[in-house]
């Protein structure tokens, strides 16, 4: 593997920084275009980690990059390029810091929740589940195990959170937000988003056990996908080849990371720990073979 200096934070004179995120950091362009870039920072438990994941926000975009192009027969989506070639002259001036990471995106008007689909019973749900038989408002069959592909996948929208969780919500809520027909289009959309994607990373020895997206309206009105789509940060990735029901599954995303946490003695609030050397770069192989795996082909 290629040593790459990690980018934990960009700062620039020329571009007006609108947003900094847990690991992506948004610049208007102008009146139409944003730029996203996605550093090497980590988060868990909604706290920012002070230990970068090199080539993370590579992993971050050119994944993205790879499923808006497979995807884009089910919806449009906002990027425009990830070449920086391509680009405004105000981003080219930065190339070395921003190349593989920058992601040029029209904007949009972005609906205020998460599209989640969960295709397996784990994590949160697979707690909701022990303690009252539902996920998200979802009845499901008795006896379910940990890790269980669930008969179908289920549609379980949550609230977008700027700073903390972000809080699960029915679609009768959702409907609230956005409007009963904006809900059971983008339902629709994630859906078929996940089953296509699912089936896809499956062949390729992945299993998507959930995943969340995220939609905006442009202009003329249109629904997009934007932001990231299907990668180890949005996504929970699982080798098939080790996944057996009933217990918590090794993992290609930052699963990894929070078990280490859980290990420490840490209230989980800030100032996070640093990570271990061993830790990060083993964050680091797990993200790339990732995008190998489904890709084809090496970063």
């Amino acid at each position: 593997m290629t040593a790459v200096a990690p980018v934990v934070e960009t700062t620039f004179s020329d571009l007006q920084l609108i947003k900094r995120g847990k690991v992506r950091d948004v610049y208007q362009v102008d009146d139409d275009r944003l730029l996203i870039v996605a550093t090497d920072r980590i988060s868990a438990f909604d706290c920012v980690i002070p230990t970068p994941i090199e080539r993370k926000g590579e992993v971050l975009t050119a994944l993205s990059h790879f499923w808006f192009d497979k995807l884009g027969h089910i919806v449009p989506h906002h990027l425009a390029t990830t070449r920086i070639e391509e680009m405004p002259q105000a981003v080219q001036n930065h190339a070395d810091e921003l190349r593989g990471r920058s992601m040029l995106v029209r904007s949009t008007e972005v609906f205020p929740v998460e599209c989640v689909v969960r295709g397996y019973i784990t994590g949160s749900g697979w707690k909701d589940y022990q303690r009252s038989g539902e996920v998200c408002g979802h009845r499901l069959p008795a006896g379910l195990l940990e890790s269980q592909a669930l008969a179908e996948p289920i549609f379980t929208p949550a609230t977008k959170a700027e700073t903390g969780h972000d809080e699960n919500i029915s679609e009768e809520r959702m409907s609230e937000i956005v409007g009963p027909e904006v809900t059971a289009r983008l339902r629709e959309i994630s859906l078929r988003l996940y089953q296509e994607a699912a089936d896809y990373a499956r062949a390729r020895g992945i299993i998507i056990a959930d995943t969340k997206f995220e939609f905006g309206r442009d202009s003329e009105g249109r629904i997009l996908l934007i932001d990231e789509v299907l990668t180890p940060d949005s996504s929970r990735f699982w080798p098939a080849d080790d996944y057996e029901i009933g217990r918590g599954q090794a993992s290609f995303d930052k699963q990894y990371v929070r078990d280490y946490l859980e290990k420490l003695d840490w209230n989980k609030r800030p100032p996070a720990p640093e990570l271990p050397r061993e830790v990060a770069q083993a964050t680091t192989a797990r993200y790339l073979e990732a995008y190998e795996l489904l890709t084809g082909q090496p970063l």
